[in-house]
């Protein structure tokens, strides 16, 4: 796909789903857009690519913008159909679909067999035998390192208001829900890396189906039902560019390391990885411009997005849910074993974000409600080798041939352990919880809008 292809794309949007884009105005620029050489964006200053040299690449500005403005219309039409199926109806129908078969589904819309058809065609630019390989490489550490760091992942997507506030919009304030959505983030992403989780009939499929679902609903009731979504502040809700950073954070981290050590390419290895996160993008409706196959390209596509996006850390809606994800108890009861676990989870969460997403900085983290305290330091000091040393020995028995069957078979099966412990994904929202998106130019000026520094990051 072109960059001209793509600026069509964004264009049609209100002429296929009049009904929920008729009211955008696609060629205003909303504030959210940090396109001006003094503006102060989201990019971190301690990355070795200089914003100057971001805002000099027009062609990579200006995928930025143009993905900023890009929804999901496949999926948004269908998700149009609630006032006729109810919310209930069309996920149970979608279920159906990816379980059984569009066959299945007894009369069903025109909207649906679309969104589906377009999930089942894998396009020529990707390589499902490569996406298997890199999934048995990603299911490691989907079981052995992320259920200690998924919390601090999340809590990366909630430090800019203007990329945040579509989950504010959600009611996910509290720590109920907060605990909900990061457990389904850690259920999807688990579920893509199972053997032949990506496959049509493979559950990584279907919660890729769902996700798609959960954010179509979150655009649609922002637009239809608050009646207060400010687009030329933020936008439209939930673009195809703010679900880029958590789909390719893994890709990005092996691009950085890919170029650390003075490599232009990537290995076989790391293609793997690199090919099933942009196959999970991919499902996830992101188009293929904003899913780079070399390094540079990948960080370059990264950065640029932080580069773009204007910095803002509203209380109300950033503190909150950072507050509130970090309260949250994931564990599925409150046995002395879970309550143990979830301590060093919850310091493990804590110094992950702050080290990865904050460059370790502490004050800035204090200043948006996250505490790295003396307990949380021994803690992670104490744990930390004997979870770590476990995830890099597993990878390294991972690469011997022989011995490669029985370790992914420990592996999977520790993987289905952990998504029980999540429990059953919803991945869904409710409009009757949906909070007014306000309108803060009316309230304060723009120059009061940002707090002091800080970078971000998917759902």
């Amino acid at each position: 796909m072109s960059i001209e292809t793509l600026r069509a794309r964004v264009r049609h949007q209100r002429d296929e789903l009049p009904g929920v884009y008729g009211d955008i105005d696609f060629d205003l620029v909303p504030e959210r857009l940090a396109l001006g050489p003094d503006d102060e964006s989201d990019l971190p200053p301690y990355v070795k690519v200089t914003r100057e040299e971001l805002l000099a690449d027009t062609e990579l500005i200006d995928l930025m913008t143009t993905a900023t403005m890009l929804g999901d219309v496949i999926c948004d039409a269908y998700v149009s159909l609630t006032p006729e199926y109810g919310m209930h109806g069309l996920i149970e129908m979608l279920r159906t679909a990816c379980r059984d078969g569009i066959e299945a589904v007894d009369d069903p819309p025109a909207e649906l067999v679309t969104f589906i058809e377009q999930m089942e065609h894998v396009p020529d630019w990707i390589d499902l035998d490569m996406v298997e390989s890199g999934a048995r490489q990603e299911r490691v550490s989907a079981a052995l390192l992320s259920p200690f760091g998924v919390r601090g992942a999340f809590l990366a997507t909630f430090i800019n208001e203007y990329a945040a506030l579509p989950m504010a919009l959600t009611g996910s304030l509290s720590d109920k829900r907060a605990a909900k959505r990061v457990n389904e983030t850690a259920s999807f992403f688990a579920s893509t890396v199972l053997p032949h989780g990506m496959d049509r009939n493979g559950p990584g499929f279907e919660a890729a189906a769902m996700v798609r679902l959960m954010h179509s609903m979150v655009r649609y009731n922002a637009l239809q039902k608050t009646g207060k979504w400010d687009q030329s502040r933020f936008g439209i809700p939930i673009p195809q560019v703010d679900q880029m950073p958590a789909g390719l954070i893994g890709a990005f981290l092996t691009a950085a390391e890919a170029v650390k050590q003075g490599r232009d390419e990537f290995n076989e290895s790391e293609r793997a990885l690199i090919e099933m996160s942009r196959y999970r993008c991919y499902l996830l409706g992101l188009p293929e411009e904003l899913l780079p196959t070399d390094p540079h390209r990948m960080i370059r596509v990264f950065l640029a997005r932080a580069a773009t996006l204007r910095k803002g850390f509203d209380d109300a809606t950033c503190g909150e849910l950072v507050r509130a994800t970090m309260a949250a108890y994931l564990r599925p009861d409150r046995s002395l074993r879970n309550q143990v676990a979830e301590s060093f989870e919850r310091s493990f969460s804590t110094a992950f974000f702050i080290k990865v997403f904050l460059n370790g900085d502490r004050e800035q983290a204090a200043a948006m409600g996250v505490h790295l305290t003396p307990l949380d330091v021994a803690k992670v000091a104490v744990a930390a080798p004997a979870i770590i040393g476990r995830a890099k020995a597993v990878q390294l028995l991972d690469r011997v041939a022989p011995i490669r069957p029985a370790v992914d078979t420990y592996v999977t099966w520790l993987l289905r352990q952990r998504l029980r412990s999540y429990g059953h994904p919803e991945f869904r929202t409710d409009a009757d919880t949906y909070r007014h998106a306000a309108r803060p130019t009316e309230d304060r000026p723009a120059e009061d809008r940002s707090a002091e520094g800080r970078p971000s990051l998917a759902d």
